[in-house]
């Protein structure tokens, strides 16, 4: 693994575990085995160095979720059906990205205290990524008359909502399979209602 690699490793597992504003230069260092004159002449600062793991990450959760898209959306036989199970698959917990997950929620909790632009690069590498992803399917499934959607990134947002209560709740209880599935059979089922034809 080249230095700039390790400091992005090193640095995602701080960050996902101290928070932005916790972490510090040293100790990201320390988790990479590189020197704080290494980390400065590949990023700046740590700013710059947030940026870079925070899209370097979402860069990775987004093509494994752009490949459920494409694994489960790229032929329909049956619309329901299919949406569940793209659904189920969408939402199943991504034990190879937990890193990930954990420092989401540390942006969500520091939003305030982390750079705007690190903010967006995010939501532009990762979240925003899938949702035109799936808006283009979701377009593409009106274009052969199964929806109607008159706005394809609206469409996607409301379905990505509808399914999301299949995820475990903000008190960190995990949901049962069977909690799960209804959750996200009566989400798609609602998205069907408001978009079907």
């Amino acid at each position: 693994m080249d230095k700039r690699q390790a400091v992005l490793t090193g640095a995602l597992t701080v960050f996902a575990r101290d928070g932005y504003a916790r972490a510090s230069i040293d100790v990201i260092a320390a988790e990479a085995a590189v020197s704080t004159r290494t980390i400065y002449n590949h990023f700046q600062d740590k700013a710059g160095l947030f940026r870079a793991v925070i899209q370097d990450s979402a860069a990775r959760v987004a093509a494994a979720q752009l490949e459920i898209i494409d694994r489960y959306l790229r032929r329909i036989t049956d619309l329901e059906a299919d949406l569940v199970d793209f659904a189920l698959a969408w939402r199943a917990p991504m034990p190879d990205y937990a890193e990930h997950s954990a420092l989401v929620r540390q942006v969500n909790a520091e939003a305030g205290h982390i750079p705007q632009e690190a903010i967006q690069a995010w939501q532009e590498t990762g979240p925003l990524a899938v949702r035109r992803a799936l808006a283009d399917r979701l377009a593409a499934f009106a274009a052969d008359g199964l929806l109607e959607v008159d706005d394809p990134l609206r469409a996607a947002l409301h379905f990505s909502l509808l399914v999301s209560g299949a995820n475990p709740s903000y008190r960190g209880e995990s949901l049962t399979t069977d909690e799960i599935t209804e959750a996200v059979t009566t989400g798609v089922h609602a998205f069907l209602h408001g978009y079907g034809r």
